[in-house]
């Protein structure tokens, strides 16, 4: 947390230790004074005092709000107010990461001005999105949709009469750049793969367009090897462990979660190529287990390390990364894997709703979104993955 200024006599030596003085809010809306103590040095009382001083800030700041609608509210307190109070209660770490940068990195420090938030109108917003979009590509959209956020609760709670975002400059959000590999590449990916110890997991991408998360979480009970199919219902991330009341993340924990959206739960037919693997790696599993005896960690999982953990959330592009740089390809990750998987079958005039729904997108406008450039189901798809990618002397002798 930065630190104000500091404020001449916020703290003070009494007989043994250093003290500070403190406010706190009472039920009432009443401010009690009392004092701190026991702190050993000056500097640690005033860290102290700062974060006390933090602390009132923000329960006076919730106590004005939840008592009721007052119309003379600062825009930056509602703003304060609905991210720390509201929103954050009800989104993910990742999520509040994201939404904490925007607001505190973006926002904040580009409102040149205290204004009400009644007073914060179309012509307002246009003006801090215009400052607010030149930090980098994507400030634009997401200040801008994070402000639509807390305008509509603005709205629903009374404090203004009508939602102001509608009215302003739209920023669209930038497409990424797909990277698509010729089939002359893709088989030299996948020979190099071969023997890598990744070659599974990019087979999962390439073929049935797994997200990296998703085929970390993937396990053995969720392969049926009788009908050849995979069944999505779990995805591993790395999720950023932000302490209670401060922004900066003190370390990061690979977690097990549902998918990304409700369609995201999907049972996938998998080709040969993809099946004959799965059942090598199951083979590999069991000798690991022998291995490593009681030091295994058996939750499971397909993609995983020797011992049975999951791998890091880098480890995937890691490997990807060396592979296309050791054999002159270009740079892919295993999310572009998933755009080569989409980009097939939209070759193979696969409708855009079949390969929403394959893919595990919220929407088919999600899709379309990202694949509309490259349009110019049947049974024929996984046959034309068997046998078009597939490089000679691997699969078909195991």
């Amino acid at each position: 947390m930065k630190q104000p200024a500091k404020k001449k006599g916020v703290v003070f030596y009494e007989e043994t230790s250093w003290f500070h003085r403190v406010k706190l809010l009472q039920p009432d809306g009443s401010v009690k004074y009392s004092k701190r103590g026991g702190f050993q040095s000056e500097a640690e009382a005033e860290a102290s005092y700062y974060k006390y001083e933090e602390e009132f800030k923000k329960a006076s700041r919730t106590y004005q709000m939840s008592a009721k609608p007052n119309a003379d509210v600062d825009l930056k307190d509602y703003l304060l107010y609905w991210f720390e109070d509201i929103f954050s209660q009800r989104i993910e770490n990742t999520t509040r990461m994201v939404c904490a940068y925007v607001l505190y990195d973006l926002i904040l420090p580009n409102m040149q001005q205290d204004i009400k938030l009644r007073y914060a109108n179309e012509e307002y917003f246009d003006s801090l999105l215009a400052v607010v979009s030149k930090a980098c590509d994507s400030a634009g959209n997401k200040s801008r949709e994070f402000l639509n956020m807390a305008m509509k609760e603005a709205v629903i709670q009374e404090y203004i009469k009508r939602n102001p975002i509608s009215a302003t400059k739209s920023y669209p959000r930038k497409k990424p750049t797909i990277i698509i590999l010729n089939k002359a590449n893709v088989k030299k990916l996948l020979k190099a793969a071969y023997n890598s110890g990744w070659y599974l997991e990019i087979l999962l991408g390439l073929f049935c367009g797994l997200r990296k998360g998703e085929i970390s979480g993937l396990k053995f009970g969720d392969f049926d090897a009788e009908n050849r199919t995979i069944y999505i219902q779990r995805q591993i991330t790395s999720n950023p462990v932000i302490p209670k009341g401060e922004r900066k993340i003190k370390t990061y924990e690979v977690i097990e979660k549902p998918p990304k959206t409700d369609n995201s739960y999907r049972l996938l037919r998998i080709p040969e190529a993809v099946a004959a693997e799965i059942e090598r790696r199951r083979i590999l599993a069991e000798s690991n287990k022998q291995q490593y005896g009681e030091q295994y960690f058996d939750h499971d999982y397909i993609s995983c390390q020797e011992n049975g953990l999951p791998h890091s959330t880098a480890a995937m592009n890691s490997a990807l990364s060396k592979l296309c740089s050791r054999n002159g390809l270009p740079h892919i990750t295993v999310h572009g894997l998933r755009h080569m998987y989409a980009t097939i079958l939209v070759e193979q005039k696969v409708p855009l709703i079949k390969i929403s729904a394959l893919l595990g997108h919220a929407s088919v406008n999600t899709t379309f979104e990202y694949y509309c450039e490259v349009m110019d189901e049947n049974e024929q798809i996984i046959t034309f993955m068997n046998h078009t990618f597939v490089p000679e002397g691997s699969v078909a002798t195991c």
